[in-house]
């Protein structure tokens, strides 16, 4: 990967913040759902979880990546794999969304 790459990652990543999981109302990069992104000669690689396996968010989520990262320029398709491995957790959570959320901090 070149740091092209890196900067196509990151935009992508950036790109993946407006879609929002309709039960928590945040996004799913802050949520801890996005697991990878890579970029392979124009096609995005995303692999991404939903909190639980028979969400039924999943397949409205697994579209929205699509479509948001297909807008970047320089990414020719996007390729999304749903895993359940490892299955998601609220520490995953960015800590500003865990505040939002209610979470306490527990040491």
């Amino acid at each position: 990967m070149t740091a092209g790459d890196d900067d196509l990652v990151a935009q992508i990543r950036q790109a993946l913040k407006v879609v929002i999981d309709p039960e928590l109302g945040h996004n799913i990069v802050d949520l801890g759902f996005v697991y990878d992104v890579s970029v392979d000669d124009g096609v995005a690689h995303i692999t991404m979880t939903a909190t639980t396996r028979g969400c039924p968010a999943a397949s409205f989520l697994k579209e929205g990546v699509a479509n948001s990262a297909g807008l970047v320029p320089g990414v020719e398709s996007v390729d999304v794999t749903m895993t359940f491995e490892p299955p998601w957790q609220p520490w995953m959570i960015s800590p500003g969304v865990k505040a939002a959320l209610g979470f306490a901090e527990v040491n």
